[in-house]
């Protein structure tokens, strides 16, 4: 662990649920930031979230401090103004008209607090959407990340919550601009990141070709193939790999692997081009050869030639990936009745050090509103 990360002494309260806010905080506290998670009473209902959802709340809210304020209170607002005073950003996800009705809209907290970045994480940025109800699954039907996803007729979500984590990613990195951009200013400012606006960009490569080409890239199971070989085959015994050449010397290097000669001679074959043209009647011949080969052995065998070749893995199998477990590869958490979570941190080193907090468990609900409250500035009581 570094000797210091980029955001310590930096506080950050955050008011937020699901995934999108609570990601944003996740990530400036894995650089450091003191995050004050505000729960109800009844705490975070994410906590108490089972099957798909049970993952949301302990992966997005390690290393934060809980503190329960009933705002519905006078009390409870007033607890939460002072815990603003210290604050250097705010994070929520709520809609417009409930943060209005708490006093805690934008506008109104950038009057009250000139240095507070306000980081709100939304459905929508500015414009006619703006006040739309949004989720990670809708964007990505809006947007055609999930007619890319799914075969003609039956659009799919991807497997993953990638626009609410990408989206509190957003949120995090103007946060960390504003951080820059107060330094020379003294003054805070309002970021605001979309769920709708993340997914755009995503599919943003398949807007640029029809825009230049006027064309539409067909879904991607149905994808026009650029390499000559970028397939799921299956070894003996069952076992699905995935197999890339994308380049003559990849192609070289696996007909090597299985023993191809006649392809790697085949006059039809010695470009590029022929090799993708060729791809209906060259993939069943590679395919026949793969799944006569060991699923371990073959893999080995083409790492050691650097053909591109993967096992189709299950979430589940990366607490029994090596490279997932190599020191630093995952954070044990710590939450409630003595439990422990494995789960990455930020996916990436500085000077070979990947940066996390000092303490990466979750917070029992108002585990910390004693002590963050103690050491508030007094103000007048409600």
């Amino acid at each position: 662990m570094p000797a210091s990360l980029p955001l310590e002494g930096f506080r950050v309260v955050e008011m937020s649920h699901m995934i999108m806010g609570p990601a944003c905080g996740m990530f400036l506290a894995f650089l450091g930031a003191e995050v004050i998670k505000v729960e109800p009473p009844e705490g975070d209902k994410t906590r108490n979230l089972t099957g798909m959802g049970s993952g949301f709340f302990p992966t997005f809210n390690r290393g934060k401090k809980s503190v329960v304020l009933d705002i519905k209170s006078d009390q409870g607002r007033a607890d939460l103004e002072r815990l603003l005073t210290t604050a250097d950003a705010f994070v929520e996800n709520f809609r417009e008209e409930s943060l209005r009705k708490m006093g805690l809209d934008p506008d109104s907290l950038r009057a009250r607090f000139p240095r507070l970045i306000v980081a709100s994480c939304k459905g929508f940025l500015k414009g006619p959407y703006e006040n739309r109800a949004a989720m990670d699954e809708l964007v990505q039907m809006m947007t055609g990340m999930a007619y890319m996803t799914g075969p003609t007729g039956r659009p799919l979500r991807i497997g993953s919550s990638a626009n609410d984590i990408m989206g509190g990613l957003f949120a995090a990195f103007g946060v960390l601009g504003e951080v820059i951009g107060r330094q020379k200013t003294g003054e805070g400012a309002v970021v605001r990141a979309g769920l709708f606006e993340n997914c755009l960009l995503l599919v943003a490569q398949h807007m640029v070709q029809f825009d230049i080409e006027g064309t539409e890239s067909p879904p991607m199971p149905e994808r026009v193939f650029s390499w000559p070989v970028y397939d799921i085959f299956q070894t003996a015994g069952g076992r699905q790999v995935f197999v890339g050449a994308v380049t003559e010397t990849q192609w070289t290097a696996l007909c090597g692997v299985l023993a191809l000669d006649d392809l790697l001679a085949d006059p039809r074959l010695q470009t590029r081009p022929q090799q993708i043209e060729a791809r209906d009647w060259t993939l069943p011949i590679i395919a026949d050869a793969i799944g006569g080969r060991d699923y371990r052995e073959f893999l080995a065998a083409c790492e050691a030639a650097s053909v591109l070749c993967s096992p189709i893995a299950r979430p589940a199998e990366m607490y029994d990936d090596p490279h997932v477990l190599r020191p630093g590869g995952l954070l044990m958490s710590h939450y409630g009745d003595g439990k422990v979570l494995r789960a990455p941190g930020l996916p990436y080193s500085v000077d070979g050090v990947s940066p996390h907090p000092r303490n990466v468990d979750l917070p029992a609900i108002g585990q910390h509103t004693d002590e963050v409250l103690a050491a508030l500035p007094r103000m007048e009581r409600a």
